[in-house]
């Protein structure tokens, strides 16, 4: 630990709660950055509504790393938030550079954020079990509102440019799939 905490925690939870914490800030700053990257290189139908929607999720991933890096802190932990850190500890895959088409980049960011939100389901569970309620809060709020962003995404695409998106009638009475 990087400081004193007063916080009614035993040591060992604290530790193992920083931990998560930092694995989940990096995460964010990856998804920030992101995100970024394809504000940067959309092309395309629709390219205003989805230049700015991107700018919207960035700044909201960046909050979120914000929040998981202040928790850190109050628990007596260190922020790893640099840019290096945050590529060594995130758990989401490298951006699709071949992504250039909205599509493309909306369907890369619906899998990053659709990971990204399993991994802050699964903080819950892990702070939930290590008895911290104020842990269990801030990841439940985070949730909410990155699978709010997800829909925004999931929303831009439709038919077979979403992913897991459910055949049409034909294709099930055929019984084939539109992603084959």
């Amino acid at each position: 630990m990087y400081t004193t905490s007063h916080v009614n925690l035993p040591a060992n939870a604290r530790e193992q709660l920083v931990d998560l914490l930092n694995t989940l800030l990096a995460s964010a700053i990856d998804l920030h950055w992101q995100i970024k990257q394809a504000h940067w290189n959309i092309r395309g139908k629709h390219f205003i509504s989805r230049h700015e929607l991107f700018d919207d999720l960035a700044k909201h991933a960046r909050e979120q790393a914000d929040s998981f890096a202040e928790r850190a802190g109050t628990l007596g932990g260190y922020a790893e938030g640099t840019i290096r850190l945050a590529t060594q500890n995130s758990l989401l895959p490298e951006y699709d550079l071949e992504a250039v088409d909205g599509d493309a980049h909306m369907r890369a960011l619906v899998d990053r954020f659709a990971r990204y939100a399993a991994s802050i389901r699964d903080g819950i569970q892990r702070s939930e079990a290590l008895k911290d309620p104020v842990t269990v809060d801030l990841l439940t709020q985070s949730l909410g509102d990155v699978e709010l962003d997800l829909w925004f995404l999931e929303s831009h695409l439709t038919g077979e440019n979403r992913p897991g998106a459910p055949r049409s009638r034909k294709d099930r009475d055929a019984g084939t799939s539109s992603h084959a």
